[in-house]
């Protein structure tokens, strides 16, 4: 196959659209690992951990179905609002958007995942079938099928990470849904979960939250967090 030498054919940035040269893309991922281009079913690679998580077991599951498996409680591949309220009450968010969630979320998942047609009044979510519900708030890092695109990953901080390259701020989330038309809500959330305390949002955080390990994380901390407090308070109450 015959390479192009033709500098125009591989620049990134055309001189009368400005916004390709504001919003950057990256030209060397292949660098850190083979292929970036391809859509991986099971793993979440980024230039940093070119093998995705460290000791995330993905249990055959797509990175799609990874990133919703934290909150099927019982292991049965189905999702019920009450485990979606279980699993944010894990995260620590509180009782009332919690029960928000469970509602939301399941009511507006749950028809396109079923495996047949006619709704079921539990609003179940099928994980073998999430990928029928994939919407627009993953800025294109799954495709249809549920695997994970590194080069949409990558881009999504090159774009639009302009204070730290590997960190968003609030105002550039809310800039990165303006530019990909993307749902604010599930952006906001995930930024009251995993900002860290300058106040930004982590590309790891991100990518830990596209393959589940972030909840995993966050769900482990806070009860490590809640276990500790009682022993304190068993402690003070012994003394």
């Amino acid at each position: 196959m015959e390479k192009s030498n033709d500098p125009v054919a591989m620049a990134t940035v055309a001189p009368m659209a400005s916004v390709t040269a504001q919003r950057p893309i990256r030209t060397d991922l292949d660098s850190a690992f083979p292929k970036p281009y391809m859509g991986r079913a099971m793993v979440a690679p980024s230039m940093e951990h070119p093998d995705g998580t460290p000791n995330h077991n993905p249990r055959g599951l797509s990175v799609l179905q990874q990133h919703v498996a934290f909150f099927d409680q019982d292991n049965n591949g189905i999702i019920y609002p009450w485990e979606t309220y279980k699993g944010m009450r894990q995260l620590g968010f509180n009782i009332l958007i919690s029960l928000a969630a469970g509602l939301v979320i399941n009511i507006g998942m749950s028809y396109p995942t079923l495996p047949g047609w006619f709704p079921s009044i539990f609003f179940p979510i099928y994980i073998q079938n999430i990928h029928r519900a994939k919407h627009g708030s993953d800025t294109g890092t799954y495709d249809t099928e549920g695997r994970y695109m590194s080069v949409h990953f990558e881009n999504m901080f090159s774009k639009y990470a302009r204070t730290v390259p590997d960190k968003l701020t609030l105002k550039e989330i809310w800039n990165m849904t303006e530019g990909n038309r993307l749902a604010k809500l599930e952006w906001v959330v995930l930024y009251a979960l995993a900002r860290d305390e300058e106040g930004m949002l982590s590309k790891e955080a991100v990518r830990g939250c596209f393959d589940g390990s972030l909840f995993e994380y966050c769900a482990k901390k806070n009860k490590d967090a809640v276990y500790a407090g009682k022993s304190t308070l068993l402690n003070m109450a012994g003394k």
